[in-house]
């Protein structure tokens, strides 16, 4: 099999009795299997195969729950699910290790105590505020230059190019939305939701804001600014991987309703290592 040497890539395998598509992220050492159909135990086969073509160390599968057994049998482990991603159905957070290295988490009982305390911080009873002098609005792709530099600014490492105006500008022709906060003209804080439209659910993540704006809380505002466009759009499943090591932002999931839904070993290369990330969920339909 030829293969791009791209960072970045997404490819289509087809097989005598099966269809999938990858994600190739050279960049984290990972494969995505992000769908399937056909012969499930096929499909995995020749996904772990190409894994290790590649030297991955880790292969990340959400199953459905009618797979749920043939993928712990072909060696997965369950990390996490997203409820109601498959349009109301959940999704298992399914994955494969292909090294000791990446399979042992650093921080695993510190990352416990983080969660225990975040899901001690009252829930939001009311819309967080805005001080003065702050504006609120969705980015358009003449922001993405701007973007760029945010991202640049607060993230050593990240797992996309969100340093890239040109993958910015990508991200939103293909429908991903940005809710943005400025300040004398400037981006300070940014978080996005990336809509799939096929399974009718979306990822709230590329959450940043500039140091010495931070004491305001920028996060809940933009989120559910995020949240009330996705209502309007008809999609109810919202989910977000967060830093298990940031109390600050798992905090805020809580805060906003979201239920945490299991933890990533080494999922990312975020600031400067692989992280862990918890996976949070809500049912945007729910009153």
């Amino acid at each position: 099999m030829t293969v791009q040497k791209l960072p970045f890539f997404s490819q289509v395998e087809t097989g005598d009795c099966f269809v999938m598509e990858l994600y190739h992220d050279h960049v984290n050492q990972r494969l995505r299997l992000d769908d399937y159909r056909g012969h499930f135990q096929a499909a995995v086969k020749r996904a772990l195969a190409i894994a290790k073509e590649q030297n991955f160390t880790k292969v990340i599968l959400k199953a459905r729950q009618e797979d749920l057994s043939a993928a712990l049998a072909q060696g997965f482990m369950l990390e996490g699910i997203m409820s109601k991603y498959f349009k109301g159905n959940d999704a298992y957070c399914m994955a494969f290790y292909l090294t000791d290295e990446r399979r042992t988490s650093d921080f695993w009982i510190k990352e416990d105590k983080i969660i225990e305390a975040a899901c001690a911080v009252p829930r939001l009873k009311e819309k967080q505020p805005i001080p003065e002098d702050y504006v609120l609005r969705f980015a358009t792709g003449e922001d993405a230059r701007e973007l760029a530099k945010l991202y640049r600014t607060v993230f050593e490492t990240y797992p996309t190019p969100m340093n890239d105006e040109r993958y910015i500008e990508k991200v939103i022709e293909e429908g991903t939305v940005f809710s943005i906060i400025q300040y004398g003209g400037s981006i300070v804080s940014a978080a996005s939701a990336e809509v799939n439209e096929r399974y009718h659910n979306a990822e709230l993540t590329d959450c940043a804001t500039i140091a010495h704006h931070r004491k305001h809380g920028f996060m809940k505002v933009l989120l559910t600014a995020l949240e009330e466009e996705l209502i309007r759009k008809s999609i109810f499943c919202s989910y977000s991987l967060a830093r298990s090591l940031s109390m600050g932002m798992n905090a805020v999931f809580y805060q906003l309703g979201y239920q945490y839904g299991g933890r990533l070993t080494k999922n990312c290369n975020i600031w400067d290592k692989y992280e862990d990330m918890n996976v949070w969920g809500k049912d945007l339909s729910a009153k």
